[in-house]
């Protein structure tokens, strides 16, 4: 197996974190030889970190891949609005993809995006869909495949967004506008709309939605409150106060990098103090809901129902699956699966295996197929372009019927926005 090249457009927490470190454990399979990154200091950052020369290291994806081809494989880990065109460019230089989720906040790009994955099939478009990696949903999909249990009758799932990743992500950070980045059940969900077409393994017909954003907004702001959580008499109290967040909680590990690329005491200390990260939640111009709950019927007549919490003390996934013959509930923080058979009334309890890095294993388990199919030009993957954009018509069609009150016809609202694209 040769050692292949990697250049790396985002060096953001996903660019940086989550990936990349994959080759410097592994620094046999690849090497990350180049990177764009329009913030200065994350940019030198991951330029240190990874040795690349200075003359590989770039202001933007298009001072990049203006270039000559740098590498064999490009890694695109930038915001959700910014996928499109170096995904799209890429392509046509003859890159490699490794595109972070979703694919775009723009459906119509999406479908153009899966439409030219067709146009390059000698090169990988892989989609980070990485729960499908994970040891955790891994042995799920084992035990639906089985079919020891009789057949998928309906699955209850939960994605349990954890109070103060709520806050930090979706209420003072980059996702909390839709209407810049991503709605919440794209950004945060298109892995979970993703994961249950996967253990199914049929298509979605049709879905329904209800939320809203209730808690995080300015009506909740009382007047003995502050703009500023470091100013603020109920800093103390206050679940959400920064202060408690940034500088007492380390419960967000890796994502603590998107309030400083150098994340010291002192350096949050002054970025609670002038940053977006130290705003009060009341006080923030955030959109996104915080609650929100989808109903799904899949080919087979199985059905399953999707919960969205902002206002869980965990961040974790919890999944029950309905056989005809048994039932299995799990949950990835406690990476614990417990299966019930009716006919024998057993029970048994298992642990899968634990693989350290980001998504419960997923983020280098995804790596280490990428490196491979790139390295051999055989199929590995999991999460294609091409089979990901279904991954992304669903939870599009779970917003519309979110803030329409509708149930959507899955290819109904896909051949809308076709004919839409046509026109």
């Amino acid at each position: 197996m040769k050692k292949i090249s990697v250049a790396v457009i985002g060096a953001g927490v996903r660019g940086t974190n989550a990936y990349a470190p994959y080759l410097l454990e592994n620094p046999t399979l690849g090497q990350v030889v180049a990177v764009a990154e329009p913030n200065e200091e994350k940019r030198n950052n991951f330029k240190n970190r990874y040795n690349i020369k200075e003359e590989n290291t770039f202001y933007s994806y298009k001072d990049l891949l203006s270039k000559d081809k740098l590498a064999d494989a490009l890694i695109i880990a930038t915001n959700d609005e910014q996928h499109y065109e170096p995904a799209q460019m890429a392509l046509k230089k003859g890159y490699h993809i490794l595109l972070e989720k979703p694919m775009s906040n723009k459906l119509e790009e999406v479908i153009k995006l899966g439409e030219l994955a067709k146009k390059y099939p000698n090169q990988v478009f892989m989609i980070c869909h990485v729960l499908r990696y994970t040891p955790f949903f891994s042995e799920l999909k084992k035990i639906v495949d089985s079919k020891e249990l009789g057949q998928l009758v309906s699955i209850q799932h939960n994605e349990n967004i954890g109070y103060y990743h709520y806050a930090h992500s979706y209420t003072r950070g980059n996702w909390r506008d839709s209407n810049k980045t991503s709605p919440l059940v794209l950004a945060k969900s298109c892995h979970d709309m993703d994961i249950l077409l996967w253990l199914t393994g049929k298509h979605c017909k049709y879905i329904s939605s209800f939320g809203s954003l209730s808690h995080m907004i300015e009506e909740n702001f009382q007047e003995d409150m502050s703009d500023r959580c470091v100013n603020c008499i109920k800093k103390e109290f206050c679940p959400y106060s920064a202060k408690k967040i940034y500088l007492q909680d380390n419960r967000l590990k890796a994502s603590l990098y998107a309030v400083d690329s150098n994340p010291t005491n002192e350096n949050f200390k002054k970025a609670i103090t002038t940053g977006p990260y130290g705003k009060c939640v009341y006080k923030c111009d955030n959109n996104v809901a915080d609650h929100m709950v989808s109903i799904l019927e899949f080919e087979n007549n199985i059905t399953a129902t999707f919960n969205l919490y902002a206002f869980t003390n965990d961040c974790s996934r919890t999944t029950k699956l309905m056989f005809t013959h048994g039932e299995v509930g799990g949950n990835s923080l406690k990476n614990v699966i417990e299966v019930h058979n009716f006919g024998d009334r057993n029970h048994m309890i298992i642990h899968p295996k634990i693989i350290k890095s980001g998504h419960g294993g997923g983020d280098f388990k995804l790596m280490e197929d990428f490196i491979k199919s790139v390295n051999n030009g055989e199929s590995h993957i999991k999460t294609s372009a091409i089979d990901s954009i279904e991954s992304h018509v669903m939870p599009f069609a779970a917003e519309y019927s979110r803030l329409n009150h509708k149930v959507v016809d899955i290819n109904k609202f896909l051949k809308h926005k076709l004919e839409e694209m046509e026109k």
